[in-house]
């Protein structure tokens, strides 16, 4: 087995000759920018709910006003955060080698889009993005929306809500097939920061493996997914990804 320095020195060098990258991230790379994890923001007032009763439509549909200030909450904090060197690395990594990175999201935050990754794959949403509720027939601007908690159309009377992922819905159109194939394609796959817990995203790096990749898993503690890879590096991405990309 490698020792720790040979090990990151042996990925440096893969990643540097690397005609394609994957990195999927997750939701420890926030919580280094001070942005909590979903469970971790259960706290306080939000303590007493159930995850579902704020992730979910039939939780929004109960009680949208709740759900609405909880999102409101939540997207303060995100506007509030700013991007840790781990998102300044792949973004840096990105412009020096045009056309070899492709990000891989969990995180419904844009602080990789203002780190300079403006093109990474989202599987997970947009916090900061509103859509309808229901399909709108006459193709309403979300954006006219009537003020409220939470806004709604004043023609028909539509809600909005925010653009992300709930718990039962299916992933953005086209996110899970872009993020498949660019595991499939890439030499090397980087998992930073998430626990492997949340699928379908935690297959993506078996899938990178079975494809040829070399995988490397970047996370402070065991995920679930750690037997998919070749090598585990203990630390944070803001930590380790420098030192690998720079």
């Amino acid at each position: 087995m490698h020792e720790p320095d040979a090990a990151i020195g042996a990925l440096r060098e893969r990643l540097a000759q690397a005609a394609s990258v994957c990195v999927l991230t997750g939701a420890g790379m926030s919580a280094e920018s001070g942005i909590p994890t979903f469970r971790d923001a259960l706290t306080g007032l939000w303590s007493r709910f159930d995850p579902a009763q704020l992730a979910s439509e039939a939780g929004f549909r109960a009680d949208p006003a709740l759900v609405w200030d909880w999102y409101a909450e939540r997207r303060a904090g995100v506007l509030a955060a700013e991007p840790n060197p781990g998102h300044r690395a792949l973004a840096d990594f990105a412009r020096r080698r045009p056309g070899v990175l492709t990000v891989v999201t969990q995180n419904v935050d844009d602080l990789h889009q203002r780190a300079g990754n403006r093109r990474a794959i989202r599987l997970h949403g947009d916090i900061l993005r509103d859509r309808w509720l229901e399909s709108c027939p006459r193709d309403c601007d979300p954006a006219q929306a009537t003020p409220g908690r939470p806004p709604r159309c004043a023609d028909c009377g539509n809600l909005l809500r925010p653009g992300v992922v709930w718990f039962g819905e299916m992933l953005p159109a086209g996110a899970l097939e872009a993020a498949e194939v660019a595991a499939r394609g890439c030499d090397v796959m980087l998992v930073v920061g998430t626990s492997g817990a949340v699928w379908p995203a935690a297959g993506l790096a078996a899938l990178a493996r079975r494809a040829g990749a070399y995988v490397a898993i970047l996370n402070p503690a065991d995920s679930e997914i750690d037997a998919d890879a070749h090598l585990c590096l203990r630390g944070t991405a803001a930590t380790l990804l420098p030192g690998l990309l720079g």
